[in-house]
């Protein structure tokens, strides 16, 4: 089970490495996973694991088809906050401010249910 870096401190944005952190994002330099928010070493290898070898080739990516993809393709049931982080990538993508991706977790909740 993959579960992104800072859930042990959900709500405190200074324990999440400094590489993943939301507001050290800068968008016009974002050129491998790991320049996007929330993405470290682990979520890098999962887009990898999915196909995709660059970022921009997530815009217009659903977050709730990559996550079932990665659950089918390792064969594991990954824990929904990796959903929350596929929801912050992709807000991002999108054109949004970059949030913590504990900040989707109530949207995922209200969106998808129990998982």
């Amino acid at each position: 089970m993959i579960i992104p870096a800072g859930a042990a401190s959900r709500r405190d944005p200074t324990h999440v490495r400094a590489d993943m952190n939301p507001a050290k994002v800068v968008r016009e330099k974002v050129r491998r996973f790991t320049d996007l928010p929330n993405i470290g070493p682990a979520g890098a290898r999962d887009f990898e694991v999915l196909g995709y070898s660059e970022p921009g080739q997530l815009i217009g990516a659903d977050p709730f088809e990559l996550y079932q993809s990665l659950c089918s393709v390792t064969g594991v049931r990954h824990d929904p906050c990796v959903l929350d982080v596929f929801m912050s990538v992709t807000s991002f993508l999108q054109g949004r401010q970059p949030q913590p991706w504990w900040y989707f977790t109530e949207q995922r909740k209200r969106r998808y249910g129990a998982l």
